[in-house]
């Protein structure tokens, strides 16, 4: 039987926002997506917006801190509800087990000793109670930026900084995804996986900083690597590794223990994707201390899908892309990014999937650290528009870009009948 990813089609995706980090400490408001868009509110109205704008598949994540609220404990009313309407709507769910965070219960989070054990029991527990109904998981979405976030810059619980933080994470959520990976394998063979990753490209003065560049370069790639058993002794960043204490055991761990893909996701937005080195300036490149950002285009998104195809020899589904903008600027980016996307496949490289994030407008991540309302950090990326009435409601307002999703969408799947 022909796997979905493997028989020729585009497929039209879209996306719900699942960002989950419950944890707080002082100055830090917790930050669950679901919550501040009212997605337990309106969830079946949002994913019947997903059928309506014509999507194949839906990337939508499960938040485990509420599924899983104690060790061995699960409330599965809500999820039971969820699953049922995408199987009404006859939508494919990729499901996001774990999108940022952990339960409040697991202390440490990432770092504590039994995480990976932990990530696999409820992995493992949910593949176990939707095997035939849930076919595509990802296993944690966009890993090298949740370790930036949790080790490098100290913005996500734990709050770890610095190299040795960034090494001390990577290990544990490395670890985590080839644990939930195979746990699922165990429980329903039928899974596939779709490994989902941020991209991170350069450009400017980078001849001023040669191995800043060369570094980040690398590191663009370093999860998906080590979870696929490509970290050998001649990997450009073992000698990175193991300054901050990746030790030969973990190394070999790493070769003997892999989470290999069936697609590879990479996430592109072209407002972000790309960072500027700049001359006589020298940033951190965290989120206090970003560096510029230069909107590559269409040129950074063939780049970066091109690359991932490359490098790993599977099928790559562009997992998120959209624009913060009007409605023009939307439509605009929609239609360059669709075609380039067409440009691809035909040029041979092997693209099966394209995906607006998300369905509504979202909060930005800045919301978490300030003080106003939620939607002071309103997104404006939507294929459907967040619009707040009186009473707080966040009604959601149909806009043209969903209409020209659908037509995408639709065109994609008219077959082409050939001239005689």
């Amino acid at each position: 039987m022909v796997k979905w990813f493997d028989d020729g089609k585009l497929r039209f995706a879209v996306g719900v926002e699942d960002t989950f980090i419950p944890q707080t400490r002082p100055g830090e408001r917790a930050l669950d997506e679901y919550e501040l868009m009212q997605h337990y509110r309106f969830w079946s109205d949002d994913l019947g917006y997903c059928a309506e704008a014509g999507a194949d598949m839906v990337r939508w994540g499960i938040p485990w801190y509420r599924i899983n609220p104690e060790p061995g404990t699960w409330d599965w009313s809500w999820l039971d509800r969820v699953i049922d309407r995408f199987e009404e709507l006859d939508l494919s769910l990729v499901a996001d087990l774990v999108h940022y965070g952990t339960p409040l219960w697991l202390e440490g989070e990432f770092l504590h000793p039994d995480y990976a054990q932990r990530v696999a029991e409820y992995s493992a527990a949910v593949a176990e109670r939707y095997a035939g109904r849930i076919h595509s998981y990802t296993p944690l979405n966009e890993p090298l930026l949740n370790i930036m976030y949790c080790g490098e810059f100290g913005q996500w619980p734990p709050y770890l900084t610095g190299d040795r933080g960034f090494v001390d994470i990577l290990r544990a959520i490395s670890r985590g995804i080839v644990e939930t990976q195979s746990a699922i394998a165990s429980v329903d063979p039928r899974a596939d996986f779709v490994h989902v990753e941020a991209s991170f490209r350069f450009a400017g003065d980078v001849a001023a900083h040669p191995e800043t560049v060369e570094h980040l370069r690398h590191r663009a790639y370093l999860v998906q690597d080590l979870v696929m058993g490509r970290v050998d002794q001649a990997h450009p960043l073992v000698p990175f590794l193991t300054r901050n204490g990746f030790t030969e055991r973990d190394l070999e761990w790493a070769r003997d223990n892999i989470a290999d893909p069936d697609v590879v996701g990479v996430n592109y937005y072209p407002q972000h994707s790309t960072e500027l080195f700049v001359p006589g300036t020298d940033p951190s490149g965290g989120p206090s201390d970003l560096r510029p950002r230069l909107d590559a285009g269409t040129e950074g998104l063939a780049d970066v899908v091109t690359s991932f195809a490359e490098r790993y020899g599977k099928p790559v589904f562009l997992t998120e892309t959209s624009y913060t903008g009007t409605v023009e600027e939307r439509i605009s980016w929609m239609d360059e990014s669709v075609a380039a996307i067409t440009d691809l496949r035909a040029s041979g490289v092997p693209v099966i999937g394209y995906t607006w994030w998300c369905i509504t407008d979202m909060v930005e991540w800045s919301y978490r650290p300030a003080t106003g309302p939620a939607m002071d950090h309103r997104l404006r990326m939507g294929l459907w528009s967040l619009e707040e009435d009186a009473d707080g409601t966040l009604q959601r307002i149909k806009t043209p870009v969903a209409d020209r999703f659908r037509a995408h969408a639709t065109a994609a799947q008219t077959p082409v009948v050939a001239e005689s």
